[in-house]
């Protein structure tokens, strides 16, 4: 059966309409300002709510690896996060036959917690042969809710120094498991993007980190960085692009080994496949990439 894709595309919204929900989406405007700003473009039957609708993953269509798939075992983990939260808790999935050790992967979602996308990523990322761990954030505040305004709204009331010791302890929980070969990676996107960059100036023994258009960690943390990074950008992505000169040139100062994409023509969030900022192009090539890199820096 084809790949579900999205009825819309990118191209098919004026250009302020994906930068207004870019800030709706991160948080910065809310619903009722997305819909004022956005009906200036209004267009037929296509109302600032239709948009809103077309824009708005479609999980359950664009799943790709199913959690009853044979080739995979699934679990949600509940672990302990002394110096976060308390309790946090993840999605583990393991390749079903797994021989000899694997490499430990940590998934990072984007700032609405575990949602059902993240989760098919890290059943994706399993199926390559890895061990994933997909931490939810958002736990401590009961969880993804199931609405991602919804998970939007509670990420906003989390502590972040706290979260952020929440995905270490995750990080050590999958590292650590008996079936790991110990060399850890990290992939994000956006929030989890943002992450993979920090906790590269935190984890010392992490290998490989690779950001998808994540925002830059603090400049004078980047010495501390030992892992290799694959940095994927969207070219249409000016709030992150802004700060990428100075972070290459802390990289570089720094020695740091790292490769950094820029996919040009494409939007901030074009690997997410549930929404018309997907860009199958760039979504497969930067895949391809970070699942190559990975075999080089987490195997042998």
């Amino acid at each position: 059966m084809a790949a579900w894709k999205p009825e819309h595309r990118a191209s098919d919204f004026d250009p302020e309409v994906l930068l207004i929900f870019d800030q709706y989406v991160h948080g910065d405007i809310d619903r009722r300002t997305f819909l004022q700003r956005a009906g200036k473009f209004a267009v037929g039957s296509m109302t600032a709510a239709a948009m809103l609708g077309a824009l708005t993953p479609k999980f359950a269509l664009a799943q790709k690896v199913a959690a009853t798939d044979p080739r995979i075992t699934v679990q949600y983990v509940e672990f302990a996060s002394p110096l976060g939260y308390g309790r946090a808790r993840g999605y583990l999935v393991k390749p079903a036959k797994i021989t000899g050790k694997l490499p430990p992967v940590l998934v990072v979602h984007e700032n609405r917690g575990l949602n059902p996308h993240i989760e098919d990523i890290a059943r994706r990322v399993a199926l390559d042969n890895f061990i994933a761990f997909a931490p939810d954030a958002l736990f401590p505040l009961g969880g993804y809710p199931g609405d991602e305004e919804k998970a939007r709204d509670l990420f906003a009331k989390l502590e972040q120094p706290k979260t952020q010791e929440d995905l270490i302890a995750a990080a050590a929980l999958v590292k650590g498991l008996p079936e790991s070969n110990g060399k850890l990676g990290v992939v994000g996107f956006c929030y989890g993007g943002s992450i993979a960059n920090i906790l590269a100036t935190r984890l010392p023994e992490l290998k490989a980190a690779v950001p998808f258009y994540g925002g830059a960690p603090s400049l004078d943390a980047v010495a501390a960085i030992k892992a290799e990074l694959l940095l994927n950008y969207a070219g249409v992505d000016e709030r992150i692009l802004a700060a990428w000169p100075a972070y290459e040139e802390a990289l570089k100062k720094a020695g740091v080994t790292y490769t950094a994409y820029v996919y040009a023509g494409v939007q901030h969030g074009f690997n997410n496949d549930t929404t018309p900022r997907y860009d199958e192009a760039a979504a497969k090539l930067a895949w391809e990439r970070t699942i190559a890199f990975f075999n080089r820096t987490l195997r042998g």
